[in-house]
């Protein structure tokens, strides 16, 4: 079962996905910014990380940059509903850095399964997908 990390400074959005993403099977630890990410990755090292770009106290981007040189393993999807700037901006810019994927907020739950599906191979679907 594959490990994720959701990494959000907004607890709904956490716990929204934490909720989903369990019951599609996945094993799922949340984070509110991307120094508390870091120190339960070292701990627990995850197979994907759902990071918010735009948080307090360490962004996602700089968040980005850590796990991938820390972890070059880890597969990661960036999402941003933006701010001063469009969401794509951002996006982008993660990308560049690291991101295997990206999500504009609002996203729906298909858009992200099939991302989570897309960066961690189809070997890696939870046995709950499939058996519904």
């Amino acid at each position: 079962m594959a490990k994720v990390l959701v990494v959000d400074d907004e607890k709904q959005i956490r716990l929204m996905l934490h909720q989903m993403l369990e019951r599609e099977g996945y094993n799922v630890s949340e984070a509110q910014n991307g120094k508390v990410a870091l120190e339960l990755n070292r701990k627990e090292p995850a197979d994907l990380v759902i990071t918010d770009v735009i948080m307090p106290e360490m962004e996602g981007i700089k968040t980005i940059m850590e796990l991938k040189k820390e972890f070059p393993d880890v597969k990661v999807i960036a999402m941003s509903g933006g701010g001063k700037n469009k969401p794509e901006q951002y996006l982008n810019f993660a990308e560049k850095l690291g991101a295997d994927r990206t999500l504009t907020k609002p996203f729906n739950r298909e858009d992200l399964l099939d991302a989570i599906s897309n960066v961690l191979g189809q070997s890696a679907k939870p046995e709950a997908r499939n058996s519904r």
